[in-house]
């Protein structure tokens, strides 16, 4: 049948067949033949059906790229990063996360740096951890506001920093996520070894020890606090307890010296021993947090002040409150306080003035007399030191934390030229921080023991 109905397919396979044969070694004949033989490497390597063509010997001179999940055998394998053994197991690890990398952290000696990254979104891992840390009896000294920043905990003598990272997936894969997330755990190996109590801190002088680290004994007690209310009792006791309340001996009449164990609580506080109360709370409360810590001005600091020489016994607090930006000084662009002033009586209005930007953390809000008016109705609004008005504003932001409402109370006349009792700083000095936020004495006497 295919005879018949193609004789012209034979007769051109004839023709072809016997060209060939004919010109066997002519040049034509050659080029053809090569033209149609066999590809050598096919020889060489021949394919399998079914197998890897990536297992395939490479063409001489040319590297096999690396592919994703390459496997062991790969010439340059990936190597694999292990989380170290002294690894907190108490620190929490976001599941869904992948280790990176583990580095020292730069200018520390001890922390360790761990680097991992996920492909789950940053609002997911916050919310695990502000979770997770409660239930692992961590202790959250500050956290993101917005699912992006750093959670900083406590526990015992650890401390550990978690920082939330988003980052912008370039040139996704058609089944990968255009967003990723990167975290970052830092820690600390071994636990801190905290300062003896006795022991003179390096950046002070033993004359200026007592009052830059105060060595109140845990055992202390004030014999005269039945003169205050009940409720601020407790809260200078655990004040006490921290070495906070450094007293100045007190002398009598025939030049024998008594000893500090009467708080004498409505007795005015002066601003140099406020000053000196505010510094020691602060960095007792953040005891292990060096970073919310206020340093101490250095031996050979030029003084700032007039009336406070190097040689003061309180001058490391005052120059170092002074270089901090927490007290007006030419420092922070005050041309006028060239006077601290340190035996006259502490107000209202400097407490707030001191102590605001260390429950803040932050730059006071821009304020005015009439905003004060309308958040807080003082009667006496007008009276108020445009300086202080911001750290008044700053403070009613605060709500039932506030310094005003706590020490206080209710009241429709702040008296900002007031002078401030012992008692009444020491209730000021009791609690540091935001709602939610923040540390008391309390809290930081159970974080001691």
């Amino acid at each position: 049948m295919l005879s018949r109905k193609h004789p012209a397919i034979f007769l051109g396979l004839a023709v072809l067949l016997s060209s060939l044969t004919a010109c066997a070694n002519s040049p034509a004949a050659k080029n053809l033949e090569q033209a149609l033989a066999a590809d050598p490497q096919l020889k060489d390597n021949p394919a399998v059906f079914g197998k890897d063509q990536n297992q395939r010997s490479p063409k001489a001179g040319v590297s096999p790229s690396p592919t994703a999940g390459a496997s062991s055998s790969s010439p340059n394998p990936t190597p694999k990063v292990e989380l170290p053994s002294d690894f907190p197991q108490d620190i929490p690890i976001y599941p869904n996360a992948k280790l990176v990398e583990v580095k020292p952290v730069d200018n520390s000696q001890n922390q360790i740096s761990t680097r991992w990254q996920s492909a789950e979104p940053s609002n997911f891992i916050a919310s695990f951890y502000r979770s997770q840390f409660p239930a692992k009896n961590w202790q959250i000294l500050q956290q993101p506001t917005d699912d992006v920043g750093s959670f900083e905990v406590k526990r015992d003598n650890s401390l550990v920093k978690v920082t939330i990272q988003p980052q912008q997936v370039t040139q996704a894969a058609p089944d990968q996520p255009q967003t990723a997330t990167e975290l970052l755990i830092q820690y600390t190996p071994n636990t801190i070894t905290t300062q003896a109590p006795n022991q003179p801190s390096p950046a002070s002088s033993p004359t200026t020890q007592p009052t830059t680290q105060p060595a109140t004994s845990t055992t202390q007690e004030f014999s005269d606090l039945n003169k205050i209310p009940a409720e601020w009792r407790l809260q200078i006791r655990d004040l006490a307890a921290l070495g906070v309340l450094s007293l100045e001996p007190n002398t009598t009449k025939n030049n024998s010296t008594t000893t500090a164990n009467q708080l004498e609580p409505n007795k005015i506080i002066t601003r140099r021993q406020y000053a000196r109360w505010l510094v020691a709370a602060n960095n007792a409360m953040y005891a292990n947090n060096p970073a919310k810590k206020i340093r101490l001005a250095a031996e050979g600091t030029q003084g700032v002040f007039k009336d406070v020489s190097a040689t003061d016994p309180d001058f490391p607090v005052i120059q170092g409150l002074a270089e901090a930006g927490l007290i007006p000084s030419p420092l922070s662009g005050d041309a006028t306080a060239l006077l601290f002033r340190p035996d006259a009586p502490l107000t209202r209005e400097q407490l707030l003035l001191w102590k605001v930007p260390l429950d803040s953390r932050q730059g006071l809000p821009a304020a005015n007399l009439e905003a004060v008016k309308q958040s807080w109705g003082f009667q006496d609004a007008e009276k108020i030191d445009p300086k202080a008005l911001r750290a008044v504003l700053a403070d009613y932001q605060n709500g039932e934390q506030s310094n005003i409402r706590r020490v206080f109370g209710y009241t429709t006349l702040f008296q900002p030229k007031k002078p401030v009792t012992r008692a009444e700083a020491a209730a000021a000095l009791w609690y540091f921080g935001s709602q939610g936020e923040g540390i008391s004495a309390t809290e930081a006497l159970k974080l001691k023991s």
